[in-house]
This record gives C-alpha cells, structure tokens and sequence, in this order.
C-alpha cells in the first residue's frame, strides 16, 4: 500500500514564505515514481495544478505561480518539496500531492495553506 503525507501547510501574510513537503511510503520504489506533482483546490474552485516534476527533473509550473514558487524532489527519500515564496492572498488552498507510475496514481490528503492579506 502507498501514502503519501503532506506537511509545512500552515497560515502565513502575505509577501512571506512556506515549505510543503509529501513523502512517499509503502511498497513503491523510488525509479517507479514518474512525475510527482502539487495540486491545490480553494474552496468553491475546481482543483487545478501547481507545479510538477519528472524522475529526471523537469520541471513545469502554473502561469500564476511562476517565478514564485519551487518545486523540487529527493528520489532518495522519495519525498517532493514546494518552496512557496512572496505569498498572496489567492494562494490560499488546500494543497495536495500526487505521484504517477507506469500504472497508478496516488494522492495526499491535502495541506491548508492560508495567506491572511
């Protein structure tokens, strides 16, 4: 069985800084995981991408976070991270993980993230 665990979510003002992280256990080896992604839903919103990240690295990012925020993963500790910088208030959310292998896909329970203005 495969979960994943999000923490870092908390609130924060706005013009500052938070770091998610989602880690990944159970029976899933690291090269099996091919992208890894964050996903956020704001109440009354559809769910919408983030930022993801392949095995190899590339990386890709919504138009509204772009510059802003970081999206990074530790194949070692089969773990992927969002550095979120220069918060705003729109940013507020729920923020989930996902994973996808050749055959699956897997998601966290979700992160509060709230950015008072």
């Amino acid at each position: 069985q495969v979960q994943l665990v999000e923490s870092g979510g908390g609130l924060v003002q706005a013009g500052g800084s938070l770091r998610l992280s989602c880690a990944v256990s159970g029976s899933i080896f690291s090269f099996n995981i091919n992208v890894m992604e964050w996903y956020r839903q704001a109440p009354g919103k559809q769910r919408e991408l983030v930022a993801g990240i392949t095995r190899g690295g590339s990386t890709n990012y919504a138009d509204t976070v772009k510059g802003r925020f970081t999206i990074s993963r530790d194949n070692v500790k089969r773990t992927v991270y969002l550095q979120m910088n220069s918060l705003k208030p729109e940013d507020t959310a729920v923020y989930y993980c996902r994973i996808t292998t050749d055959t699956s896909v897997y998601w966290g329970q979700g992160t509060q993230v709230t950015v008072s203005s």
